[in-house]
């Protein structure tokens, strides 16, 4: 999904994936140190013997949990499969015994205090910049570059996404991509029908490689794919054990990274020597906007910044949003009265015009209201960014629990998004919960977190919603679809594919 909140959510679980992959490796060690252990060192804070009160907070406590084995943690309880959407049983075996905040022991290491908590995971995004930051183990720096966006603080993310709102603001959105996207989606619809069966989200996450190379960098993937094929090495290893040697798929993770950097340093450079105000100005991609700022007498970012932004853009667009527009598919491949209502509205959009075969505009594009209802209840219940994390740059009492300076805070929007206090039958796929209950202003609310909140609220929240859309409307008025194999969907934390999705589509009228 094309926005830094979301960018920040995959980001943690692939990061997370890969040091999952290292601790399992480390695991018969841990087993043979600790049968050797007289005692197994933990620090289980659920007595209220050992949690005792700090004066100087006023006599608040810290949260209870556990630290789990040595070196290990709770790691590989963390990275436990769910068979299903429900609540992975990681949270909800220390909801049920210590609460809605806790400390774990996570990520080879780091100490934690879990919030499954929806006021406090809202107080922690309003207090973005105040109280807490943004925060990641060092192993995620490693594979997402030191200098990226998502690590930036204060005046300088705010700068920055400024400059990405440049291109992907509404204006734009308006004048020109919706048109680009449509016609991308109906281009590649069009040559699935040329397959007997397509992988699903590879398949989308190529369509949309193609629309915001296409926007950021002007490349065409569709006649030069070697970007394309080294993005796709690098997402292939980012869930392999990280072993970097010549032919592990790891190494050919990093390799894919390291070529990519490489072409879009030289894309860099290329246009670096050309002046910009000779380039038509609704031709300007996201590479002039950088090339500007990187000309000014005090740029916020060095030119290894800009390339890390240029990389994870490209990268977190496809990604996210390809497993996002996936997800609605399984819903809906499930829910034919969910997936009838929905081609009735976008068949009635068609009916509506003077000429059916014209391009989609941005009033019929916001009259969508039922496809609106369908992508937040995906994306509530596939919880795509399946953790956030931040760091307290103060002491903080919320709650009754004292948060130390420096503590690692990780938010889990599932707790959020299932709680049935908010939402009836919260495990079940329901549009039209949607109908009776406003949809969160400005894309987020305490109760629906997709797209995080505070000042590091999505910043392409309304670039993703328009995708899903029109990706949508193009498919389900001249299509239809049917399973070859795979399609369960599973969390880990974050939703997955296991066995893929192979679908085959045909003509509707077929």
């Amino acid at each position: 999904m094309y926005c830094m909140q979301i960018m920040e959510g995959v980001v943690v679980v692939m990061g997370m994936s890969c040091i999952a992959l290292i601790t399992a490796g480390m695991a018969v060690l841990a087993a043979w140190l600790a049968r050797r252990c007289l005692l197994l060192i933990r620090w289980d804070d659920s007595s209220s013997r050992r949690r005792r009160p700090c004066e100087a907070a006023g006599g608040a406590t810290p949260p209870p949990g556990s630290r789990g084995l040595p070196f290990l943690g709770e790691t590989l309880e963390f990275f436990a499969r769910s068979p299903s959407l429900n609540l992975p049983l990681f949270f909800k075996r220390r909801l049920d015994r210590y609460g809605p905040v806790f400390r774990t022991n996570l990520l080879v290491g780091e100490d934690l205090i879990v919030s499954l908590d929806p006021e406090l995971n809202n107080f922690v995004f309003q207090q973005e910049e105040r109280l807490f930051q943004i925060w990641y183990p060092d192993s995620f720096i490693r594979i997402i570059g030191a200098d990226s966006i998502i690590t930036t603080h204060g005046s300088s993310h705010k700068h920055i996404r400024n400059l990405v709102l440049r291109l992907f603001g509404p204006e734009n959105l308006r004048r020109a991509i919706i048109q680009d996207v449509q016609k991308t989606a109906q281009a590649s619809l069009l040559s699935w029908l040329d397959h007997p069966t397509i992988e699903l989200k590879e398949a989308i996450s190529n369509m949309i490689f193609s629309v915001t190379a296409k926007k950021l960098i002007s490349y065409d993937s569709t006649s030069d794919g070697e970007m394309w094929k080294q993005y796709d090495a690098f997402n292939r290893g980012l869930l392999a054990f990280p072993l970097c040697i010549p032919g592990t798929a790891f190494y050919k993770c990093m390799q894919g990274r390291k070529n990519v950097m490489k072409m879009l340093k030289g894309l860099v450079n290329k246009r670096m020597k050309e002046i910009i105000t000779q380039r038509r100005e609704n031709n300007m991609d996201f590479i002039d906007v950088l090339i500007e700022e990187l000309k000014q007498e005090k740029p916020t970012m060095s030119e290894d910044a800009a390339l890390n932004l240029l990389f994870m853009l490209l990268f977190a667009s496809f990604e996210t949003t390809s497993s996002a527009i996936t997800v609605v598919l399984r819903f809906l491949t499930d829910n034919p009265k969910a997936l009838q209502e929905l081609s009735e509205e976008h068949d009635n959009v068609i009916k509506r015009r003077v000429d059916p075969s014209s391009e989609i505009t941005w009033e019929e594009y916001k009259s969508m209201k039922f496809t609106s209802h369908v992508v937040h209840e995906s994306l509530r219940l596939a919880n795509i960014a399946a953790v956030m994390f931040r760091k307290a740059k103060e002491d903080v009492i919320i709650k009754g629990y004292a948060i130390p300076k420096g503590s690692k805070i990780m938010i889990c929007p599932s707790t959020v998004h299932l709680n049935p206090v908010v939402y009836k039958d919260p495990n079940i796929f329901n549009p039209w919960r949607w109908k009776d209950s406003a949809e969160p202003a400005g894309g987020a609310s305490k109760d629906f977190m997709a797209f995080g909140g505070g000042l590091r609220l999505c910043v392409g929240a309304d670039f993703a919603k328009l995708q899903m859309a029109i990706f949508l409307h193009c498919l389900v008025t001249k299509y239809r679809w049917k399973t070859i194999k795979g399609g369960k969907l599973v969390l880990s934390p974050g939703p997955q594919f296991p066995q893929g999705f192979q679908i085959r589509l045909v003509p509707k009228e077929a």
